[in-house]
């Protein structure tokens, strides 16, 4: 008996998040409360003296339990993994592990993975597109071109089944009927999405969007840097997917067999539509406005576009045009956190409401982060206007006070939840002597110095670095993949300008009395960086879910070996000279 498909209901998903956040202290108070008692048993508690009997669960709580990172949890998910069923961290055996995408710290992380996130996602799914549907309506009989790469689960050797995090809610039984009356239906067959090659199944993707393209309501990837990849392939390939619609014979490059007799049942001889491809490509100028010429009705483009994602904005929106930028919602491997409620804002100024009952908040303030014991984090609904914290989460998958590493500020508030803006990650980055640079400085660094590169018509494709310690004083070392040759002249500019960009005090002062070497630009070939994204999808990381080094740690050894193996031309600062 199939089972029937409940109707999506905009105005009442709105007007229980409405409810829910009005009410945001009472509603963290009773999830904590559900999560304590739903994993009362779990070994990790007990050892704490908790056993969901207290009087006062949230008091207990924060008083019995202490903040965590990923280091102090991983044995006890260790234990998971290799197949141990006893109440570890959760009071029941979970039912699969998440890996992080690992390049943050050269391998990947496990993080467990249940029932009750997969709800989590659904709901947050459901809340931000009743805001977005509000916003930007979009036909019922509409597709969506989804730049989505599910890898495949493998089981542990202890039994349990391991695979990112967005596999594990694709390949969830509940995510196709719950997403169903949510989203517009994929231009690509599922043997698409779940092909075990990803340069084809991008391809396919390409194809499939430009055979339903006056269908196509919007364009979405879980990373800004997933579309720009897709459309920057595009311009490699447009003309082979143009000859295959003219024939409609799949090209040879699709050999995975269930792909291959997929998309061959899409494909009939086009030439019509071949034609009114290959005019609207070869009309652009540089490929401005891409997206809105091969998909003449899409209402906007879909992405997490803040945080690490900001560098490819710009590129995305030369090929976005006219078209609105939409934030993805706020989340990671470890569970998802806010909902982007105002659609409208740009991706520079979005911002994401927390929903109180995906799991119980915690804000620790930055200013205190270094401070071992004496840190005190403060609830949802005491965080203050215009302050940047670091997020804890307490979720029911077995994370409690479990320190995210991420810094928001916070923007406001809807209603009593607040909205947060990202900021970084917590860890530092890049440091040396007194320095202190984060994510978010290399960011402003490089972006300052590729205003320089775009006067010439060239931009920074992408970028990572390194703390180049193997000389005496050490250094700041910064890799560039840049769309075009220019002169030593400008490339100099470039540096001396990433140099003047970090403006820590730290940094400055250290660069000034010569205890910081001169920085180095060290550009690298065409394709250097998707060599970098091989490595990482061969740890095991999707292609949907990856997310580019920004510094490559000593643990990253063969990352900075492809690197340091590709660099053609290197500079060193004489800012300070």
């Amino acid at each position: 008996m199939l089972e029937k498909v409940e109707t999506f209901d905009m105005n009442r998903v709105i007007d229980e998040f409405e409810e829910m956040t009005r009410n945001a202290d009472q509603v963290q108070k009773q999830t904590l409360k559900d999560i304590l008692l739903k994993n009362k048993s779990a070994i990790y508690l007990q050892n704490f003296g908790l056993d969901g009997n207290t009087t006062d669960p949230e008091e207990a709580f924060k008083s019995m339990v202490p903040l965590v990172t990923d280091v102090e949890l991983e044995p006890y998910i260790k234990r998971m993994v290799d197949g141990d069923t006893s109440p570890i961290l959760t009071g029941h055996p979970v039912p699969a592990i998440s890996l992080s995408s690992g390049t943050s710290q050269g391998r990947p992380k496990f993080i467990p993975f249940t029932d009750e996130l997969m709800e989590n996602t659904l709901q947050l799914f459901r809340t931000a597109f009743a805001f977005r549907n509000r916003e930007f309506p979009i036909d019922d009989n509409g597709r969506a071109l989804q730049f989505i790469f599910s890898s495949k689960q493998y089981i542990s050797t202890g039994g349990v089944p391991v695979g990112t995090a967005t596999t594990n809610v694709y390949r969830n039984p509940n995510f196709k009927a719950g997403m169903k009356s949510i989203t517009s239906p994929s231009c690509s067959p599922d043997e698409v999405l779940f092909s075990p090659d990803v340069h084809q199944a991008l391809y396919c993707h390409l194809l499939s969007g430009i055979l339903f393209r006056d269908q196509v309501q919007y364009v979405f990837a879980v990373f800004a840097h997933g579309i720009v990849h897709a459309f920057r392939t595009f311009e490699q390939v447009w003309e082979e997917i143009v000859t295959d619609i003219k024939d409609g014979v799949l090209s040879n490059r699709i050999t995975v067999p269930s792909v291959r007799a997929a998309m061959s049942k899409l494909l009939t001889p086009n030439p019509e539509l071949a034609e009114t491809i290959r005019t609207k490509c070869m009309s652009l100028s540089n490929w401005y406005g891409l997206i809105p010429a091969l998909f003449p009705n899409a209402k906007y483009v879909y992405g997490i576009m803040t945080g690490s994602m900001e560098p490819y904005v710009h590129k995305l929106r030369h090929y976005a045009g006219d078209l609105p930028l939409v934030s993805h919602d706020y989340g990671s491997s470890e569970g998802w956190i806010a909902a982007n409620v105002t659609p409208r804002l740009s991706p520079e100024e979005a911002t994401f409401a927390v929903i109180p009952n995906l799991g119980y908040f915690e804000f620790l303030p930055v200013s205190e982060t270094g401070e071992g014991d004496q840190e005190k984090p403060v609830g949802l609904t005491e965080v203050k206007i215009g302050e940047e914290y670091e997020v804890v989460i307490t979720n029911y998958a077995g994370l409690y006070r479990y320190r995210l590493g991420d810094v928001v500020k916070v923007e406001g508030f809807y209603n009593n939840t607040p909205q947060l803006k990202f900021i970084c990650r917590r860890n530092l980055i890049l440091s040396i002597n007194i320095d202190k640079n984060t994510e978010r400085d290399l960011q402003l660094s490089v972006e300052s110095a590729a205003k320089r590169l775009s006067e010439e018509k060239i931009e920074v494709i992408d970028f990572s670095s390194h703390v180049d310690v193997s000389t005496d004083p050490g250094h700041y070392a910064i890799f560039w993949e840049i769309s075009g040759e220019t002169n030593e002249d400008v490339l100099q500019d470039c540096c001396n300008c990433l140099d003047r960009g970090f403006i820590d005090a730290g940094y400055v002062s250290s660069r000034k009395c010569k205890t910081i070497g001169p920085l180095e630009l060290k550009v690298v070939g065409k394709g250097t960086f998707r060599k970098v994204q091989e490595h990482f999808l061969g740890l095991g990381s999707s292609a949907g879910q990856f997310k580019m080094p920004r510094c490559v740690k000593p643990s990253n050894a063969k990352v900075l070996q492809i690197l340091c193996e590709n660099v053609v031309s290197n500079y060193f600062s004489t800012a300070f000279d």
